[in-house]
């Protein structure tokens, strides 16, 4: 038989409680109990319900935590039983851990979403070694070990795969649901599922640095960084709890001296100290935050703590860099001059190219049919182009430079983009443009983000002519180009002390975290675009944008503009009823009833609140 959880054994006991409670408070209001049997009967009752919450106030206080949420339910429902009210002083104890069973419900709803990331954590690693299959823990396979992994089973570490093709379910690494198909050369990351066939992965990383390790550490620290409203909430009780109780004293003590009704102001004292304890603003302010951590998690983004959340709401300068991030990053031909010569400029360049691994030259082989022959002696000519030579058969692929050095006529250019020209023999055959193309969303993103008022920065390392030719498509309002690693340090450096409100103005730089760890450290907030598949990007970045798209900062800056809603709407309803209820309970209006709803009745409802935060609509 399943053993009952310790939640369920909770909701077990005060569902007893409560019906104890009902009887003998029927019992009370009815026939009337003997004064003796009703303080034995409740509490009796009392001890059944809040012997946990005594002891929590007794250990705090052991260890100098005096004043906490358990102090003062201790105190205010002790104090009930001196002045003889039993009925209250259970009620106020009883609905209080109905309002605590609801946070703990709460909390572990908004952790489930959480929770799922970590259930990406690999148990095993299935590695070939001189043809045997052995199975390790992931921590224990080595770089270029060939790791197994069959239908149904999680990858265990990045790698490439070198056998097999299939699809993978990275929703846990991403959040999107569309399977991935993967072949030979491929790279997959860590804690994706293989959905059908058998594949053989080399190992690229160890364990500790691979994409499922980083998501572990990341989310599992996410709560290390708390944002100001966490600030302000913890420093508020820290002083708001001690003042309340001095005025609770007070309360019971000067005003009797006057008037002599000792009872009278020791009720409206234990009254106040139940409507003044803190633990709606303590539980649905974090609460509220871990739902939109939660919430953006599913998403596929990540944030390294709530900090980082609520300042991406109020970020209003974004600087990007251009390459992997406003673009593809990936070299594709735009176009081949003249067009009816297209086959043979694009197989004569082939020749050149083939066996070269930049992305040029990439680009061209793929658009190659058929076998390239072979046999050419390839000398590259620096800062130039390629040569390939073969007896008489000699092919000139590279800049305008390389065609004046060799005599070459050509027609010069005047397209945006890394242009190849292509000779043969001293025959001029046309040129070949190449191009780095942008991202499909990063017009309507820039043009949302400029909506919302903000201001694009473009930083990049490619010439003016290109960037300026970004910069103007995509609607960047202004750039830097031709710049190295440092000087992108130097004009964030500066971008970020040219604020026009230091306090209110958030810089947020957007990189593909490969080489802009620098930049992402020292902006406000960086931001890493599909940043797990790197090195650096997890280490440098606040933020981890798992699509690798950047619509995700849209849906990012909307999570957190609704969570803060919720805070702020939290902190509002919970300080306006309590300052009233506490007035009504100073002046004697207000019953220990009333004063549970003020405690219990807000904080349930403001936990109500902050679970909307988790739930968020993605319009």
């Amino acid at each position: 038989m399943k053993k009952l959880g310790k939640q369920a054994k909770r909701l077990i006991r005060i569902i007893i409680c409560l019906a104890v409670f009902i009887v003998l408070y029927a019992l009370e209001e009815t026939i009337g109990l003997n004064q003796w049997l009703a303080l034995g009967l409740f509490l009796a009752l009392y001890i059944a319900v809040g012997v946990d919450v005594v002891w929590k106030a007794m250990r705090n206080i052991a260890h100098g935590q005096v004043f906490d949420e358990n102090f003062l339910m201790v105190i205010a429902t002790i104090g009930a039983f001196g002045v003889g009210e039993y009925p209250e002083a259970c009620a106020v104890m009883l609905f209080y851990q109905v309002g605590e069973l609801f946070q703990d419900y709460a909390v572990g709803k908004s952790r489930k979403s959480i929770a799922a990331l970590m259930d990406i954590r690999p148990d095993k690693a299935v590695v070939l070694r001189e043809g045997e299959e052995i199975t390790l823990m992931p921590e224990e396979v080595k770089l270029g070990d060939i790791i197994i992994v069959r239908a149904g089973e999680r990858v265990p570490l990045d790698g490439v795969v070198v056998t097999g093709n299939s699809y993978l379910d990275t929703s846990a690494l991403t959040g999107e649901s569309a399977p991935r198909a993967v072949a030979v050369g491929d790279v997959i990351l860590s804690g994706s599922i293989n959905i059908n066939g058998v594949l053989q992965i080399r190992a690229e990383k160890e364990y500790y640095d691979s994409t499922v390790a980083k998501i572990l550490d990341m989310t599992e620290n996410a709560a290390g960084k708390k944002a100001k409203a966490e600030n302000f909430i913890t420093k508020f009780a820290r002083y708001y709890t001690p003042f309340v109780v001095g005025a609770a004293v007070l309360l019971a003590v000067i005003p009797p001296i006057i008037d002599g009704n000792w009872i009278n102001w020791l009720t409206r004292a234990l009254t106040f100290l139940v409507i003044s304890c803190p633990c709606a603003l303590v539980i649905s302010v974090p609460l509220s935050f871990f739902g939109g951590i939660g919430c953006a998690s599913k998403r596929g983004i990540l944030f390294k703590g709530a900090s980082y959340l609520e300042m991406i709401d109020k970020a209003n300068i974004f600087v990007f860099d251009k390459t992997g991030t406003l673009t593809k990053g990936a070299f594709e031909i735009k176009a081949v001059v003249p067009e009816n010569n297209r086959a043979e400029i694009l197989s004569v360049a082939a020749i050149a190219e083939n066996g070269s691994t930049h992305p040029i030259a990439r680009s061209i082989l793929g658009e190659v049919e058929g076998e390239i022959p072979a046999g050419y002696e390839i000398t590259e000519h620096s800062g130039l182009g390629l040569e390939a030579r073969r007896d008489d058969d000699v092919i000139l692929c590279g800049n305008a430079s390389l065609m004046k050095a060799n005599d070459v006529e050509y027609s010069e250019c005047a397209e945006v983009g890394s242009v190849v020209y292509v000779a043969r023999n001293g025959k001029y055959l046309g040129y070949i443009v190449i191009a780095d193309t942008v991202r499909d969303d990063t017009k309507d993103v820039l043009a949302k983000l400029k909506a919302m008022g903000a201001t694009t920065v473009m930083l990049t390392g490619d010439n003016e002519i290109f960037a300026r030719h970004i910069a103007e498509e995509v609607g960047i309002d202004t750039f830097k180009s031709g710049l190295l690693p440092g000087d992108k340090v130097m004009e964030l450096d500066s971008i970020i002390v040219n604020k026009k409100d230091k306090k209110k103005d958030v810089v947020a730089f957007v990189g593909d975290g490969i080489n802009d760890a620098p930049v992402l450290v020292r902006a406000d907030i960086g931001i890493s675009m599909g940043g797990v598949g790197s090195d650096s990007a997890v280490e440098a970045s606040d933020m981890v944008l798992m699509h690798d798209t950047l619509s995700s900062i849209i849906e990012a800056k909307k999570i957190s503009k609704k969570t803060l809603k919720i805070v702020y709407q939290n902190i509002a309803f919970v300080l306006l009823v309590k300052a009233v209820v506490l007035i009504l309970g100073a002046l004697g209006y207000a019953s220990m009833w009333l004063a549970v709803f003020a405690d219990v009745g807000v904080a349930v409802l403001a936990i109500l609140n902050s679970m909307r935060a988790l739930k968020q609509s993605k319009d």
